[in-house]
């Protein structure tokens, strides 16, 4: 008999990140719907609620969206008169982001309804224990980030030292 690799999806931490955040997904978009946000715009118009005006591609950082796709969600929020973009004075290619009276009043009435999601899911779970699991999804977070930078950095240098 081979002994093959093994994988119990119930034990597996990234399926069950994944079901925590399709499960949030699944009860949020419901609220999004009727003013035709996404998941993603709706992280963009969290973010922009917390940290104000802010350079695009700061968004892009904040939110974990890709900056290319960034631009695009941008472009619908503007078109939904949720958020404005203005050019930078200084520098043609910086773009800043901030929300507009009635994107701010649209994230004012759609946070309590995440609020409750999250109460709903953290329903008995103690908040010490609540504040490590926030803690280490951070570090995780962290950490991947770390690999995926030191991993293009590893690619940057190999493709130099093909072209010596």
């Amino acid at each position: 008999m081979v002994d093959r690799p093994q994988l119990d999806l119930s034990d597996y931490l990234p399926y069950l990140i994944n079901r925590v955040g399709a499960g949030f997904v699944t009860g949020y978009e419901p609220e999004l719907a009727p003013h035709g946000l996404s998941i993603a715009m709706w992280r963009v118009l969290a973010a922009l609620s917390v940290n104000g005006s802010q350079r695009q591609i700061d968004v892009a950082e904040t939110s974990s969206i890709d900056v290319s796709t960034m631009s695009r969600l941008i472009t619908r929020l503007v078109n939904l008169e949720l958020v404005s973009r203005t050019r930078s004075d200084t520098n043609n290619r910086e773009v800043s982001v901030e929300l507009t009276a009635k994107g701010r009043a649209l994230v004012n009435r759609l946070i309590p309804r995440a609020r409750q999601l999250e109460a709903a899911a953290t329903a008995g779970i103690p908040a010490a224990d609540l504040a490590i699991t926030r803690e280490t999804l951070r570090r995780m977070y962290r950490n991947m980030a770390k690999d995926e930078t030191d991993d293009r950095s590893a690619q940057g240098e190999a493709e130099r030292a093909a072209s010596r």
